[in-house]
Parts: C-alpha cells; sequence; structure tokens
C-alpha cells in the first residue's frame, strides 16, 4: 500500500465516521441511549457490553467490581482504591480524567484552539465575561474521554466550588473528525461550568465538562443537573462544596470532553502535549 492510499482510506474512514455519528438526530439518538443503556434484561445487557468492549478501546482490568448491572453501569465504573495515583505537589493542578488532550497552551488574549485553524473565545465557552475575563492570556487544556475509558472527573487541586452553570447545546461529537469539520464545537454542545477556588495560592481556575453525543447526562455528586432543564440556562451561586485533590465531582454518561482553564502564572506540566494520554491525578498545570 502507497503512502497516498493509505492516507486516502483514513481520510474516507474519517468521512464516513463524521456522517454516522453527526448527521443523524442527535438529541434523539442521545436520549435513546441513555434509556437503552439502563436496561438491565441480562441478554440485552451482556450483548450491548461485549458489543462495546468490540468497537472501543475498553480497560476493565482496574474497575471495583467485576460484574455490572447494565451497560451505563458498566460505562460509569468505578476504579479500584489507588488505580490512579494522584500528585500531591501543592503548585500542581492534576488531569481531573483520563483522556487524551486535544489542544492545549497559552490562550491569545480571549482566544483558544479548538485544533490548528479553528479558534473560539472564553466568552463563547464560558457564557459568562467576569469569568472569561479571568483567564484572558490564561493557559488551556482539553482533554478528550473516549467512549471506552474512564468517565469519573475529580478535583484538580484542594479547592471550593464556588459556582456551577449548566449552559443548554446541541450533541456534537467530540472526536477529531468532527472537531476538524466543525467550528466552536464546545460551545455549541450542552456543557457544566464549574469554578473553582483553589486552598493553595487563591487562584480561580475553571473546568467545563462538555457533552457530546451518546452523552445522555453530565452528572456532579453536589449538584443535581435536572434532567428536564437541560434546554435552559440555570446556575447555583453559591455552592461552597469543598474538596480534596482526586476526590470525584461527578461523571459522564458515556466519553466527552473537559477544558480546563487556568489564570496566567501557570504554565503547562512535562508530558502535557497534543495528542498525549493521561490518566487521572497526572500533572497537568503548575503555578509558575
Amino acid at each position: 500500500m502507497t503512502i497516498r492510499t493509505a492516507i486516502n482510506r483514513v481520510t474516507e474512514n474519517e468521512r464516513i465516521n463524521f456522517a454516522l455519528t453527526n448527521r443523524i438526530p442527535r438529541r434523539a439518538l442521545t436520549r435513546f441511549m441513555g434509556w437503552f443503556s439502563k436496561i438491565e434484561q441480562p441478554i440485552v445487557r451482556d450483548l450491548s457490553i461485549a458489543a462495546w468492549r468490540l468497537f472501543c478501546d475498553v480497560d476493565l482490568k482496574d474497575a471495583k467490581k467485576t460484574q455490572f448491572l447494565s451497560l451505563h453501569d458498566c460505562f460509569i465504573r468505578e476504579l479500584e482504591e489507588g488505580a490512579r495515583p494522584v500528585d500531591r505537589a501543592r503548585e500542581v493542578l492534576v488531569s481531573p480524567c483520563d483522556g487524551i488532550v486535544g489542544a492545549c497552551g497559552a490562550i491569545a488574549g480571549n482566544v483558544l484552539l479548538q485544533v490548528k485553524g479553528f479558534p473560539y473565545t472564553l466568552e463563547e465557552l464560558l457564557c459568562d465575561p467576569a469569568l472569561a475575563a479571568l483567564y484572558r492570556d490564561g493557559r488551556y487544556v482539553t482533554l478528550r474521554l473516549t467512549a471506552g475509558m474512564y468517565h469519573r472527573f475529580h478535583a484538580p487541586h484542594d479547592c471550593r466550588v464556588g459556582r456551577v452553570m449548566h449552559v443548554p447545546g446541541d450533541a456534537w461529537n467530540v472526536n477529531p473528525a468532527t472537531l476538524r469539520r466543525v467550528e466552536r464545537v464546545y460551545c455549541r454542545n450542552e456543557r457544566a461550568v464549574l469554578k473553582l477556588g483553589l486552598d493553595h495560592g487563591g487562584a480561580t481556575v475553571a473546568m467545563v465538562a462538555v457533552a457530546a453525543i451518546l452523552v445522555a447526562g453530565i452528572r456532579l455528586n453536589f449538584v443535581d443537573i435536572p434532567t428536564d432543564g437541560r434546554d435552559r440556562n440555570w446556575a447555583v451561586d453559591p455552592v461552597a462544596a469543598r474538596f480534596r485533590k482526586g476526590d470525584e465531582m461527578g461523571w459522564f454518561e458515556h466519553g466527552s470532553t473537559i477544558v480546563m482553564l487556568a489564570p496566567a502564572g501557570f504554565e503547562l506540566c512535562d508530558g502535557v502535549a497534543v495528542e498525549a494520554r493521561l490518566q487521572m491525578g497526572r500533572p497537568l498545570l503548575r503555578l509558575a
């Protein structure tokens, strides 16, 4: 096979993937998946988990339990104690989830990159000009959770959640095929914006949990996101929930993306680069 043939094949596969996961009734399919994945009938459960493992890179060896009630139960599995060591350095923000780094680096004024050539702004993402102003010329990292990954997310540092805002939106896929074709995907999709005040240094960081196709819900341990309120903005302020670094904060009900935002004065940690695979608890951003 020539290099040109290989490139053409990859391009064609990506085009098919984009069509199959986006040129469909995204919301309707997401609602259906939310219902179907919770079916606890043993045959349905076993076949759906087997199909999921066949088509996705699923690793269950560090799961807390080995038997699951449903596909959904397997999606949102917990891990064994100690499966994700957490860096305890006071100046380090750790990765809140398992994920693949999409884009990362300096925020140019208020502009971030979805992928090269596809910019979006802090104001579009956060829908809060005052919060967006905190991250001008700061640092950002996007972390994409694939369908087979561990879907729970955790506190990046000892912190207090000062505010949670829900932003309604679409359910575009957030895979590379979509990110290279559709502008401002993270700003189009449903998301939850968490404003976190760090105990060390007093900085305020933001964690944006972005939903996607088949993500039947973003769940938080400390605030209920009502399923009947997904079509409207709402906010809880103040929240005053406290977490230690590494404490579980919530989960996605499928794969998706977290965008981490830090103000000026933070730098990327070693090894944080596009396409790097990170586990929850690994160093992500460091206070310079």
